[in-house]
Formats: structure tokens, sequence, C-alpha cells
């Protein structure tokens, strides 16, 4: 891929601070992230207890409430970064609820208007790629020193060894809502907002700016409330789905079994919190094709599910908690199987969890576990698999640096898949822009 020219900088010195705001569900957030990997601030705001009692996100309340509370989160974040005006203004515009997404983009767009700075347009799926570039991202595995690694700015390989920090420490695991369709897995119920840059992956102190980001290429396990995907990551814009699910992702599964065993919503929480208590070997739940291909089916393993309490019901915590475990057990069997194949098919033995669900504490530690093996492991904060901005706005910057700002008449998606044409991904590194 042609090299994209050199970051901008502020009068600072510091890499180019991009202001990156998502509204794609039900998180209302903003984010200033300079250089790509760099967490200045971070401000969330879930509208969570809003949409409970609907067991799901209802869209017209999710838009209207980003109308509230977006303002207020773009100024925080502004503050807690110490700037002003920032150098670019990244949006997701897609896919999402359309009612929340025009009030994100058109917020970013005016604000871009106003500062005069470029404006990007940005794919929620490609976003939560860029979480593990986020600095404090877990990294598990030795990284050879002839090993190539992704520079920061460029994407060009560079050698030496990847970030060493240890897996995410922060207990409370959390399952995000991917904006893709109706009800699905929400953030962590817990207080409504908060600011700042995470503890875990804000800090810029003692950073290198230009620390080599997950080693590339890589195979990314995307996995959320709307979907379930395998991607290879060659490249920074350059993507090749793999594999994705054929009926429900698996953060769908979290909450339809949760809503089955009356725990409530969002479900990925709960089941994830209520397995600790169980015994994963209780009950032989399906694997759904896990000796086939590398696309994923979770419809199945839901119907078991059913079918299983309907026969056995759950009367109390004890059963519930075995039921949760086994469930949760069958569901990272498969997605765990899958991503080892993906690897194996493609030479690749660098790995990176993306997505809500990769907030969940059982996913997470079979994957740390496989980078004491054969393969390097890269896994965002679970504030930052989660929907944020900070995530949003690293994409921008990579964007940005390879092809432009997006036109102001670029207008949000509904639907809008994942970039994976490695064709198109080279001319718009050589400055094309994607189609509108």
């Amino acid at each position: 891929m042609t090299e994209p020219p050199p970051a901008e900088h502020s009068a600072a010195g510091l890499p180019a601070a991009v202001l990156g705001i998502e509204t794609s569900c039900d998180e209302t957030a903003a984010a200033v992230v300079a250089g790509g990997h760099q967490v200045r601030s971070s401000v969330v705001t879930s509208q969570i207890d809003l949409h409970r009692a609907f067991g799901g996100v209802v869209p017209e309340i999710a838009g209207r409430a980003h109308l509230q509370l977006l303002p207020a989160a773009v100024e925080q974040a502004l503050a807690d970064a110490g700037t002003d005006v920032p150098d670019a203004v990244a949006a997701t515009a897609g896919p999402g609820l359309l009612g929340a997404l025009v009030v994100g983009v058109s917020a970013a767009k005016a604000l871009a208007l106003a500062w005069d700075v470029p404006f990007v347009a940005v794919n929620h799926l490609e976003a939560h790629l860029y979480a593990a570039f986020l600095e404090g991202a877990g990294h598990t595995g030795r990284v050879p020193n002839s090993a190539p690694t992704a520079d920061r700015t460029t994407g060009a390989p560079t050698s030496g060894a990847g970030p060493t920090s240890g897996a995410d420490p922060a207990a409370g695991p959390t399952s995000a809502a991917d904006p893709a369709a109706g009800p699905t897995s929400g953030a962590d119920p817990a207080a409504g907002s908060t600011s700042g840059a995470d503890p875990a992956a804000g800090s810029t102190a003692g950073v290198d700016p230009a620390a080599p980001g997950p080693t590339l290429p890589m195979i990314v396990l995307l996995v959320s409330g709307g979907h379930t995907m395998l991607i290879e990551m060659a490249g920074h814009g350059c993507y090749e789905l793999l594999g994705q699910t054929l009926d429900d992702a698996a953060g769908e599964a979290y909450d339809k079994v949760a809503r089955l065993l009356g725990l409530g919503y969002p479900g990925g929480p709960v089941i994830d919190r209520l397995a600790t208590e169980g015994d994963p070997q209780a009950i032989r739940f399906p694997r759904p094709m896990l000796a086939d291909g590398l696309d994923f089916s979770f419809s199945g393993l839901k119907t078991a599910v059913a079918v299983h309490l309907r026969r056995h019901p759950a009367t109390d915590r004890a059963a519930q908690a075995d039921v949760a475990a086994s469930f949760q057990r069958a569901v990272t069997d498969v997605l765990e199987a899958k991503t080892l194949r993906a690897a194996e098919a493609r030479g690749v033995n660098s790995l990176c969890l993306a997505g809500g669900v990769a907030a969940n504490s059982e996913l997470r530690a079979r994957f740390e576990a496989l980078g004491t093996q054969d393969y390097q492991v890269f896994i965002p904060t679970r504030a930052m698999c989660t929907d944020n901005a900070a995530m949003v706005a690293a994409a921008g910057w990579y964007q940005l640096q390879r092809q432009g700002p997006s036109p102001l008449e670029a207008s949000p998606k509904a639907t809008w898949t994942i970039p994976t044409d490695r064709a198109a991904s080279r001319s718009s590194d050589q400055g094309g822009n994607p189609s509108w």
C-alpha cells in the first residue's frame, strides 16, 4: 500500500488531535484522541436506564436522548483533553439506528464547519477494530524481534517488540450494545455517565507516541450484539471478511438467553457474572457449526437453552448459574475454535478481540491464554470494547491519513458493511474517497 502523508501536528507539537463522536445506538459518547492512539479524554453517557423497561433499545428514545446529551459530552471531552479546537472531527456514520446516527453526524459536520477542520465519516464496525490500537490495550505473547508490526502513524511495517502491558485488570464484565438492530446487549448498567480517559487506556504519561501497535496482519474476532465476524486486517483500511454469523449474533444470543432466564436487560453482563457461580460442564449444550468453516450460527444454541428450560425449569439461582455457565462455555468454545481455524488457514499468529462481547470475562481469559502459546493476542480494555468515541477518533485519524476528509454531503447509513475490498482500500490509500 502507498505510504500516507505524515501526520499533522498541533502547535504544541503533539500528534494531531481528533474529536470523536459516537451516537450509533444507546451510548452518547465523545472523546479526543491524538495520533490515533493517545486517549486524552473519553466521555460515555449510557441510556440503559431509559431502555431497560422495554427490554431493548427504542430508536426514537435513543435519538431524542442523543440530542439532549451530546452537547455536554462534547464540551466535557474537550475540557478534559485541554483542547479548544481539535484538528479534525470524526463521527460514526453507520451502521446503526438512523435517527441516532443523524444526531452525531450532523453535530460533527457543524463543528467541523465552525472550526474549519476536516470531517471524517467512520464505519462503526471498522472503529471497533481500532480499539486495540488505543494505548493501554492488553497484549499477551512474546513478539519476536523480527516480527513486523504496524507503525501507528503510517501503517507501514516496522520491526521491534509490541506493547508489553498485561491483560486489562479491570473488573466488572460488560457487554456493548451493537447499533445494527433493535434490542441488543447494552453497556454495563452501572451509573450513566463516565468521563475522562480510561484509567487503563487513557493515561499519556510515559507513552512513546511512536510505540508500535498490534502486529499486522492479524485475525480480528469482532463480536457484539449485532455482529459476529472474523476479519483479517492486513493493513490500515485493508480488510478481508473471513466468516460471519448466518443468523443470531453472539451478543444477541446472550440477550435472548438472559430473557429466557428472567434476568432482564442487558443480558451480556448479567450472564457473565452469573456464570462465575455455575458449572460450565453441567449441561452439554451444542456447539453450532463447530467443525464447519469460518461462519457462525447461534440460533440453534439459543433454542437448545429454551428446550432445556422447558424440560428442566431453573427455579433457583444455582440452576440458573449452571445454565448461564454452560451456555457461555458453548459460545466461547465456538468463538475460540473458529478464530484459531482462521489464523491457521491464513498463516497469521496475531489475534485481536473487538466489539462489546470482547468485554466478556471468559472470552478474554481464553484469548489471554492463547498468548502463552504461539500467538500474539491484543485485547482492548473493557471500556474500549463497548461503544465509545475514542475508537471512532482513532479510526478517523487513520482514515484521514489514508484518504483525507469525507465530503460534507456524506449521509449516515443504517446498514454499512465493513469495507473488505483490498483493491478499493489500495485505491483509497492513493487519495480516493469511499462512495457515498
